[in-house]
């Protein structure tokens, strides 16, 4: 039986076994536009720190990010990110499966996006390799810099790092464990529509963690260092900032 986008999402709930503030769930990790914007998506019915949730990452062609989350900015990826980012907001934020392979997002009454995904020869090797690959080895620091230093070239991403640290100053690990091709159909945010996919002039990152210049889905485990309010940043870019600011 063939694993879709829909079907491995569904199913990509298993938390993994390591120390931290850990996520499980799926992503479109980045989807640059032609205008100079920039979408991603997190979803993750189960992590360590709360409840699920849904965050949509939006960056305008000056550079500015704003995330949407359904839960509190201090349990959702503003958590991690919150001192890169021009504002949060906590909203209404859905993805929908519209069929094995198209999912529609909306953020409050801001934003709506509609995307699909599709298997490529770089995607599948790398789906091949993955499930050959020893759970130990996922959660290897060194195989993790050594995957981040194939997948850029093989997929034409760009730079690609699994481990690293986030603007908030803790250090993460990434796991993308199945992968597709994402391709916008249509985004909308504050009534401007996006236009074609696209690179970016500059490939951007949030710190170590780089986003790809092609628009990719995945299945995805993750996980953080523990937040520690005397040595990380805050959520929220308008909160105090850490003492070590």
């Amino acid at each position: 039986m063939t694993t879709t986008p829909q079907s491995a999402a569904e199913k990509s709930c298993e938390l993994p076994r390591v120390s931290g503030e850990r996520f499980a769930g799926y992503a479109v990790i980045g989807a640059p536009f032609a205008s100079g914007h920039y979408l991603a998506l997190r979803r993750f019915p189960a992590n360590s720190i709360g409840e699920g949730y849904t965050s949509v990452w939006h960056r305008d062609p000056g550079g500015a990010w704003t995330v949407y989350s359904d839960v509190p900015a201090e349990l959702s990826c503003p958590r991690f990110l919150g001192h890169a980012l021009s504002r949060t907001e906590q909203t209404d934020v859905s993805a929908e499966w519209t069929g094995p392979t198209g999912l529609h997002v909306t953020a409050g009454g801001e934003l709506e996006w509609d995307l699909r995904m599709a298997t490529s020869p770089a995607t599948t090797v790398m789906n091949v390799a993955g499930k050959l690959m020893p759970d130990a080895l996922w959660h290897s620091p060194a195989v993790l810099s050594a995957m981040g230093r194939v997948a850029g070239p093989m997929l034409g991403v760009g730079k690609v790092r699994l481990d690293g640290h986030v603007p908030n100053g803790q250090w993460f690990r990434a796991n993308p464990r199945q992968l597709w091709t994402a391709h916008t159909v249509r985004a909308v945010v504050g009534g401007s529509d996006l236009g074609p996919d696209g690179p970016l002039p500059e490939q951007t990152a949030f710190g170590d963690f780089w986003l790809p210049q092609r628009a990719l889905f995945a299945t995805v485990q993750a996980w953080f260092e523990p937040f520690d309010a005397g040595r990380h940043f805050a959520a929220r870019p308008d909160a105090e900032h850490s003492v070590g600011d």
